[in-house]
């Protein structure tokens, strides 16, 4: 018999593809090639944003505070970026399995300082999505107008499409991907290497924004001492959000073809060079021509003293640094735009990534539910993709895919997540540092701790700085998601651990071992027809202590229709009336059940259900539930077991070869 393709099997092997070989898990594995741009995309794409943020919040003191002053925040930054880049180095060769900060914290610093470094990334994965899709939203807007104004709606669609390219598989995902992120960087890159050229030879115009003024917002008018240092540092923590992206790769090292470890460092390298390079050029080229970056700039920005009002247009920093640099190019303005938009849509595929595979770790040590951890069909985590997507959308429903709103949530738990790793590395070190005795072991060992020791330093600073400069501008939400994150996957675990406890076998439980006293079988009967004389075989065909049937008399009449029946067809099995003066089904039944066990702990007591199968749909509505009801309540009745006799009618016939799980009519107490 040959199956017959349901519409919605069609649309999933059009969507995701055929499903995998369990085998073939070796094919989805990535090249350095394919690896970069997977889960570097991330880290690459905040070079979008990241001069943003830091010419926007130095602006509020004004323009001069910006130009003086960027070069110096992204300078720390890039610093930042080295020292944790050098760190991760040593994460991924001592940590190859993929835990990434959640196995370096829980293995060094216990399991609840890996739940807390597991709930800072799942939240951090979250909003890098929800991030990094409005704000590929709100560039595609500045370009085509029609999608102003559907910020939200068109976002959502974005998440969708990512979402089925993840479930389709990494390697597939990732040579999707790979043509734009590649074209991206060579793009920027290329317009940096213009830019310094045309600057060294006295040919880099100004910026459209340079001819204006930027006045500082009310109240940061005359700041100097701590108010300055305030202001330098919250634009330090802005800058930082080039950082967010580069655990990914730790927490991807299983995706790499081998020699795992290697190929991941290598990666993290380059992908750290390639960021760097990118932050400081759009610094450097943003400062030379000159930018004027403002929070609001239709009354901070003014000309000759006048502001420019609602009618300007502030383009991004990259935008405008576009623009100058390509000032008789237009093709180069356009192609840096187009780029730039779609690797900010793409730097969520980084968390498409990263999320699915700690929720599947976080699965198999039971903090989260056991369906994470199972593949779909093309081998990737189909359930943590789909989770992933759910609460980013959420996200951008709520913030109106407003990337000034959404971004005040983000960078926090990035740094929660490499502080304890790294503090977790040092304990990795001192522990084995004990048991070492080659010198030259011990030596290299030394200075991956120094590496580390100085990574935890800094990463802990930027933590601080991060939670005194944004927790009241955004970052106290994101912080209490991970609180609570963090406590509902402490009660799941609870969850596992006492049901574990319940179904463990002790040498001294010998109940479990023992055979039942007596096996009470019960066949209920509606009427008499197929199900129920299948359903009597099968009973019989048990041998059990004692069999009856039973039936509920709901109208007298039947009931006494049916006894005549059954005694005029001479059945072998005795049957016996429930009464139900209130025309229940169940509680009889139930309370029956019961009163065979009352006295009698060591019996089992067997009811046999004769149903049938409906194969459409719509025929479930045309039965009762009496059934699942039934077995529903006998199910929490101790020493009672429900043995479904089905019987298939013809429209069920042949949908076990159409459908993966159940068929699509419910199965019904025969009536």
């Amino acid at each position: 018999m040959f199956a017959v393709a349901t519409p919605g099997r069609v649309l999933k092997r059009v969507l995701v593809g055929r499903a995998m070989r369990s085998d073939r898990l070796g094919d989805t594995l990535l090249p350095k090639k394919l690896a970069l741009p997977v889960f570097a995309s991330d880290a690459l794409s905040s070079v979008a944003y990241a001069p943003d943020e830091i010419f926007l919040t130095l602006g509020l003191a004004g323009g001069a505070l910006a130009l003086t002053n960027s070069w110096i925040i992204a300078l720390c930054v890039v610093v930042v970026m080295l020292v944790v880049v050098a760190s991760y180095r040593q994460n991924v060769h001592a940590y190859p399995s993929g835990g990434g900060d959640y196995e370096v914290a829980s293995t060094n610093l216990g399991p609840k300082a890996g739940l807390t470094v597991a709930s800072a990334l799942l939240v951090d994965y979250v909003l890098t999505v929800a991030v990094s899709i409005s704000s590929g939203v709100q560039n595609a807007a500045a370009a085509l107008p029609f999608v102003r104004g559907h910020e939200v709606i068109v976002a959502v669609v974005l998440i969708a499409l990512l979402t089925a390219m993840n479930l389709r598989g990494v390697r597939e995902s990732g040579s999707a991907f790979a043509i734009p992120t590649y074209l991206f960087m060579v793009s920027v890159l290329g317009m940096a290497l213009v830019g310094f050229y045309r600057h060294y030879f006295g040919d880099l115009p100004q910026a459209e924004s340079a001819g204006l003024e930027l006045a500082p917002e009310p109240g940061y008018e005359a700041i100097g001492g701590i108010a300055m240092a305030f202001l330098l540092l919250r634009a330090f923590s802005s800058g930082c959000a080039a950082l967010t992206g580069v655990e990914a790769i730790s927490n991807g090292v299983p995706a790499f073809e081998k020699p795992k470890s290697r190929n991941a460092a290598t990666t993290l390298l380059l992908m750290g060079l390639i960021a760097i390079t990118m932050l400081m050029s759009m610094v450097t080229l943003a400062r030379w021509t000159g930018i004027k970056y403002a929070e609001d700039p239709a009354q901070q920005l003014t000309r000759d003293g006048v502001p420019v009002g609602d009618g300007y247009v502030q383009e991004t920093i990259m935008g405008q640094v576009a623009h100058a640099v390509f000032d008789n190019f237009p093709p180069g303005v356009v192609l840096v735009s187009i780029v730039t938009g779609v690797i900010l849509i793409l730097a969520a595929n980084t968390a498409f990534n990263g999320f699915p595979v700690l929720g599947s770790i976080l699965a198999k040590d039971g903090y989260l539910p056991r369906q994470l951890h199972t593949r779909g069909d093309r081998l990737a985590f189909s359930n943590g993709i789909l989770i992933l997507a759910g609460a980013a959308i959420v996200l951008i429903i709520i913030y109106d895919a407003e990337v000034t709103k959404l971004i005040q949530l983000y960078i926090v738990g990035v740094f929660v997540s490499f502080t304890l790793s790294q503090i977790g590395m040092i304990r990795h070190w001192n522990r084995h540092l004990r048991l070492e005795r080659d010198a030259a072991v011990r030596s290299q060992m030394m200075r991956s701790r120094v590496i580390n020791a100085v990574g935890a330093a800094m990463s802990g600073t930027v933590l601080l700085v991060v939670l005194a400069t944004k927790f009241l501008h955004g970052a106290g939400f994101a912080i209490a998601a991970m609180v609570v994150l963090f406590f509902l996957m402490l009660g799941i675990n609870k969850h596992y651990e006492r049901v574990r406890a319940e179904l463990r076998v002790s040498d001294d439980d010998l109940d479990a071992q023992m055979l039942p006293s007596r096996v009470h079988a019960i066949v209920l009967v509606s009427k008499i027809h197929k199900p129920t004389l299948r359903a009597l075989a099968y009973a019989r065909a048990t041998r059990p202590s004692k069999l009856e049937a039973i039936t509920v008399n709901v109208e007298p009449e039947e009931t006494k229709a049916l006894q005549d029946e059954w005694d005029r067809r001479d059945i072998p099995v005795p049957l016996k009336a429930l009464d139900s003066p209130y025309r229940e089904i169940t509680r009889p039944v139930v309370d029956y059940v019961k009163s065979l066990r009352s006295g009698h702990p060591r019996d089992v007591v067997v009811v046999y259900i004769p149903e049938y199968v409906l194969g459409k749909w719509y025929e479930q509505v045309l039965h009762n539930q009496s059934a699942l009801r039934l077995k529903g309540r006998l199910l929490f009745t101790p020493g009672v077991m429900v043995a479904s006799v089905p019987w298939q009618l013809a429209s069920s016939e042949g949908q076990e070869e159409r459908f993966d799980g159940p068929t699509a009519g419910s199965v019904r107490l025969g009536q």
